[in-house]
């Protein structure tokens, strides 16, 4: 088969080994270290190139993934057209899936990505191009990547299913830096891999499933378990590694998650501690069942016990909650330019807040600010602000938004849950407030109108400016005026919901004729 010629005179050794794999009638990865790199280098590489109809039609789709699209939706449709596309967090699932079917069936040419799509994507790529191999690791600076992220992203080239063989190519710019990747990277060994259950929210969420699952009961029958785990076969000392179960289990019987036959008496003789015992209590039981780290459920507790004693409560007080977790890291940073800022709308929720502010002296004060921020993004989308928006103010890509409003949303019910067994009542109902808000994006009035099927929070808003605030509302306002608004199908689905017989023949539309024009005979 002849295979496409295109010239190579850019120059620039990316574009250049991007445009021959094109080339070659072959497909490459070119690996970045940033979001922002990924799409730079895409618009790079597509204005050497030409469109199709084929890819015009994907260009499309990705366009009207959202709404609303955002300019990341169009820089990205833009690079589709001309075959090259960027892959990163910051996408939807939508895109992505679009963007990784169309590399399968070969549509789609280059893609331009974070380190992310080097993990357990199988992609027919005949290159891995890898550009950057340092990465910014926060006080130390720009630092080489480890020799085992670099072996996933040069594995992803030549997969058996789609090449007898592929190419891992890594840019050099200098001699030194050459030799320094070579004697790094191809010469270099794999990193040792390390037992997760040495990480403090583990071994914490571990301990707890065990004794919940009913799976171990006894402290001899803990020990026994954990003595068999790769982490004992590293750690190898395991009168320490005792001590730290111990002292997790003296944690959960602190935080009432498990009780212990003996009380949590702390004076125990050595072999009656053996013989010691332990069952999870049902808050215990339905925070494993949650998911949730243990430690997350304390902070939910402690939260629940102080919006008990206030007398108002907003949404941004749960919103600011959930961001302070665990599971919502990471946060959204806090430049040195916003700190001020934050700082003062910290101020302006301080009453309302249920965590208390920690000393701008201790290294909890960071992370407090943060979730600041993080709370405030997402009080932005319950007030109703587009992705474009948050982009723009908070530099967060709407694949991020759907990540972080999942967890966010999985959080809350975890705290409706909680506040449930704990019977704290009338949290129950703003908790749930601040869910649903969360989850379609919606101001508190447009509540009533979500319970309607296709009625998200764009249908919500315009049923709402058109004086049409409740189900009560819909029911009396005509099927006409709701095909204006909604659309002729979702109008007739939405009287069909509340239980009317809809003469669809008043709202259809005859072929070749405009909406709201009238024949003579029915004027």
């Amino acid at each position: 088969m002849q295979k496409t010629e295109i010239k190579q005179e850019t120059g620039d050794s990316v574009i250049d080994i991007a445009l021959d794999t094109i080339g070659r009638e072959k497909q490459a990865l070119v690996f970045v270290n940033t979001k922002r790199s990924a799409e730079k280098q895409a618009e790079e590489i597509s204005k050497k190139l030409k469109s199709t109809k084929e890819l015009e039609e994907i260009s499309e789709k990705i366009l009207n993934v959202l709404a609303r699209p955002t300019q990341q939706c169009e820089r990205l449709a833009r690079c589709v057209k001309k075959g090259v596309a960027f892959h990163h967090a910051g996408l939807t699932q939508k895109q992505r899936e679009i963007i990784e079917n169309s590399f399968r069936e070969g549509t789609v040419k280059i893609i331009c990505c974070t380190p992310t799509l080097a993990a357990g994507v199988d992609l027919p790529a005949f290159r891995a191009l890898i550009k950057d191999l340092k990465r910014y690791g926060g006080k130390f600076g720009m630092s080489y990547i480890p020799v085992l992220e670099y072996l996933q992203m040069a594995g992803r080239a030549g997969r058996p299913r789609f090449d007898k063989y592929g190419e891992a190519i890594i840019i050099a710019k200098t001699e030194p830096e050459k030799n320094e990747i070579h004697e790094r990277y191809i010469l270099g060994e794999p990193e040792d891999i390390f037992s997760k259950l040495a990480v403090e929210p583990v071994l914490r969420s571990s301990l707890l499933s065990l004794i919940a699952t009913e799976f171990v009961g006894s402290r001899e029958e803990i020990m026994g378990f954990f003595g068999r785990t790769f982490w004992a076969y590293q750690f190898r000392d395991m009168a320490e590694l005792e001590e730290k179960i111990n002292r997790m289990l003296r944690l959960l019987e602190d935080w009432e998650f498990i009780k212990s036959s003996s009380g949590g008496n702390d004076f125990v003789s050595a072999d009656k501690m053996d013989e010691d015992s332990f069952k999870a209590t049902m808050l215990g039981k339905r925070v494993s069942q949650l998911y949730i780290d243990p430690l997350t459920a304390r902070k939910i507790i402690l939260a629940l016990q102080k919006a008990a004693s206030l007398k108002v409560l907003k949404t941004f007080s749960f919103l600011q909650v959930i961001s302070a977790t665990l599971e919502m890291r990471p946060r959204l940073s806090v430049r040195v330019k916003e700190f001020e800022l934050i700082q003062e709308k910290s101020a302006e929720y301080e009453a309302y807040l249920l965590e208390n502010e920690p000393s701008v002296y201790e290294p909890e004060y960071e992370d407090y600010l943060e979730s600041i921020k993080t709370a405030l993004m997402f009080n932005d989308w319950a007030e109703e602000k587009t992705e474009e928006d948050l982009l723009e103010e908070y530099n967060i890509r709407p694949g991020e938004i759907r990540v972080k409003l999942g967890i966010g949303d999985w959080l809350l019910y975890c705290s409706e849950e909680i506040a449930r067994i704990l019977n704290f009542k009338d949290l129950i109902k703003e908790i749930r407030k601040a869910r649903f808000r969360l989850k379609y994006g919606v101001k508190e009035e447009l509540l009533p109108l979500l319970k309607l099927e296709n009625v998200g929070r764009v249908r919500a808003r315009a049923l709402f400016r058109n004086r049409i605030k409740t189900i009560g509302d819909v029911r009396k306002a005509q099927l006409a005026e709701l095909s204006k608004i909604l659309g002729p199908k979702v109008a007739v689905k939405v009287k069909e919901q509340l239980g009317e017989k809809v003469n669809r023949e008043e709202i259809e539309i005859p072929k070749g004729r405009r909406k709201g024009q009238l024949s003579l005979e029915k004027f």
